[in-house]
């Protein structure tokens, strides 16, 4: 028998086939107004990842698909083109297509959901990546022929070329067949290098304890944090955070600026790009935050990660109780 994963503290993200229905039913009754689309940027802007020239930059691709330079190794996060996902239409093109990408040094999966692990994407991608993936994932990979796949537990780390990649928890599931529910693990990343900014890529979770303790072991700079897929919250919620809750996890993890993502690309829930990004900015001046920390990019914006925080005054209080720890 196969190992089974479990998300700390056991917390179950099991929804039964009449979870599934009813969720259905309440969503013919839905009308919603998908014409926001995320903005893009121009060519010119991407064009500056072919020679980053040691520069640690920063550009979203859409949902959770990002480019990560540091130290002149191009990394991909969750790297994810398709132009539908089941039924679901993409709602906005790629920020770089891929036939303007970079030479791709490393790739940074965080589970095994299609959303998030598309090999017809990972097989177009330029270069000879080094896979990092999930314990438990690696076993598919081999598979199709990749050669050089490393998986990590949470809390592990591998170096490459000077970075240090370390697998941290998130509370999810994942499957890919019928058979294989829960079979590989699920996590985010955290990307540290000498002189860069350290960066935090979440993956796909709900609220959970977990963002509190990556905090206290990392001195993060950006969070790349989920804030889509949410609604209905009674179906969505140990799996996906809403947008309030993205803005705790940011305060849990202690991160100087936050990068809001999955959202914007595929209609995987019943909330749209424009209510997730109200709910968001809500949110964060309710709490009273610095606009300057919240960055929601374009697609295909490029940011050089050193130049966005010297722009932020911030300093790292220690660990104290927050406003979702109190209720």
């Amino acid at each position: 028998m196969p190992k089974r994963y479990e998300n700390l503290d056991n917390v179950s993200t099991h929804k039964t086939w009449a979870d599934f229905r009813r969720w259905q039913q309440e969503r013919k009754q839905k009308r919603k107004d998908l014409s926001y689309v995320v903005p893009h940027v121009s060519p010119a802007q991407y064009e500056r990842l072919q020679k980053p020239n040691g520069r640690p930059q920063l550009c979203w691709i859409g949902h959770s698909t990002f480019i990560v330079q540091m130290n002149d190794i191009t990394i991909v996060t969750d790297p994810v083109w398709a132009k539908w996902m089941g039924t679901a239409k993409r709602l906005s093109a790629p920020g770089v297509p891929l036939d303007k990408m970079p030479p791709v040094d490393v790739v940074l999966i965080s589970h095994g959901h299609y959303d998030h692990l598309h090999f017809g994407s990972l097989r177009r991608l330029p270069g000879d990546p080094h896979m990092f993936v999930p314990e438990g994932l690696g076993r598919l990979f081999r598979r199709r022929g990749y050669r050089h796949v490393t998986e990590l537990s949470w809390w592990e780390t591998a170096s490459f070329c000077g970075l240090s990649l370390t697998f941290v928890p998130a509370q999810h599931w994942t499957r890919r067949t019928l058979w294989d529910t829960n079979t590989s693990h699920w996590g985010g990343w955290v990307i540290e290098a000498d002189a860069a900014p350290t960066i935090y890529f979440a993956g796909d979770s709900g609220y959970f304890r977990g963002f509190r303790d990556i905090g206290e072991r990392f001195s993060i700079d950006y969070a790349l944090l989920p804030i889509g897929a949410y609604e209905p919250e009674w179906f969505m919620g140990p799996q996906h955070t809403t947008p309030e809750e993205a803005v705790q996890a940011f305060l849990d993890c202690r991160a100087r600026l936050f990068v809001p993502m999955h959202y914007g690309t595929f209609r995987l829930a019943d909330d749209t790009p424009k209510e997730a990004l109200d709910r968001l900015w809500a949110e964060w001046r309710r709490r009273e935050l610095d606009d300057a920390r919240l960055l929601c990019l374009k697609l295909g914006e490029v940011i050089d990660t050193t130049q966005a925080l010297a722009t932020v005054s911030f300093t790292r209080a220690p660990s104290q109780t927050t406003e979702k720890q109190q209720t």
